[in-house]
């Protein structure tokens, strides 16, 4: 039986990609989306979709399982208890807007309701990272001690204002998705540090260049993000080490893998190698999670608990007062 599926916005940069991801996937019966934006006729993705004519037509449809959430970071919370109030599953994109506490009531919510929230962020699926996450369950890694990312772009000038109102500038907006893949990791960091700079000299209120180093008992992360680099896709790497090998993932997109290891373990053999791996397209692997979960075939691969501790960590790592207590999580 396919899952009928909507989506709430187009202003999100995932926007186009999500509903690209929903109209090809065979388990999935595409039933259109809402914008409180004007369509984008010149996008070819949305050739052919149905537009609802409001919120309501779409939240209101019972046959709809689950929306994406897909609209500016600071509305989507907004909508995406909207969703939840509905009682439907939630793709939501990253990063999870900027009230915790309001994320956290959603996701108590979803608890209750016996629903799915999960955060779009687009690595957890990707084959790069399913091999490290592989080996570290393998225990072919050992007992990890140091963490280094870096996930840079490049802003136009005149599209850094609008970012420019979240605190953390492009470690908020881009960097979330290595602190996710560092929190799955190693948890929820004992402490964080931020170096939030404006380096290149415009509109000062947003840092364009940021490194965060997330502290733990036994090991310490690096991430780091600027958002004037040149040619920076084929530069963006993930790198982790361990008491008993290594990965160094780069690019991270198509990815590319050396491994090294302390001693053979099944196809893999001692010292450096480079792993081939195939690249598949950036949110098949999400959705293809999402729909397996509502169908229950399977439980979901990240917890409530995780989406809360990444936005906390990155809320932390942007230096926002949060105002939240975790002593009060109860997803």
């Amino acid at each position: 039986m396919r899952i009928r599926l909507a989506q709430y916005g187009i202003a999100h940069a995932h926007a186009s990609g999500k509903v690209d991801a929903m109209k090809r996937n065979p388990d999935v019966e595409f039933c259109g989306i809402f914008s409180p934006m004007p369509i984008d006729k010149d996008n070819s993705v949305y050739k052919d979709v149905h537009w609802f004519s409001s919120k309501e037509e779409m939240l209101e449809d019972d046959s709809i399982a689950g929306i994406a959430v897909e609209g500016h970071v600071h509305e989507n919370l907004a909508c995406a208890r909207e969703v939840i109030d509905h009682g439907k599953h939630v793709w939501l994109d990253k990063p999870a807007g900027t009230d915790l506490n309001e994320f956290h009531k959603i996701l108590a919510i979803a608890k209750q309701k016996g629903l799915l929230v999960q955060l779009g962020y687009m690595f957890r699926y990707n084959p790069g990272f399913k091999l490290i996450f592989d080996a570290l369950k393998n225990g072919d890694l050992g007992d990890i001690f140091s963490i280094r990312g870096r996930m840079s772009t490049s802003i136009p000038i005149d599209r850094r204002a609008p970012l420019s109102q979240y605190k953390g500038g492009i470690l908020f907006e881009l960097l979330c998705h290595l602190i996710d893949i560092v929190v799955a990791v190693l948890g929820r960091p004992q402490k964080v540090t931020s170096f939030l700079r404006n380096d290149l000299g415009v509109d000062d209120e947003f840092a364009d260049n940021t490194l965060a180093v997330l502290e733990y008992e036994r090991a310490i992360a690096v991430v780091e993000s600027a958002a004037m680099e040149v040619s920076p896709f084929p530069c963006r790497r993930f790198e982790i080490y361990g008491t008993r090998g290594s990965v160094i993932l780069e690019p991270l997109e198509p990815p590319s893998i050396r491994l090294c290891l302390s001693q053979d373990s099944g196809k893999y053999t001692r010292g450096w190698q480079d792993v081939k791996i195939e690249a598949l397209p950036r949110y098949d692997g999400e959705l293809e999670a999402f729909v397996a979960d509502i169908k229950k075939e399977k439980a979901p691969d990240r917890s409530l608990y995780h989406e809360l501790i990444v936005q906390e960590t990155v809320l932390r790592a942007s230096r926002n007062n949060i105002g939240f207590l975790l002593s009060s999580i109860n997803v």
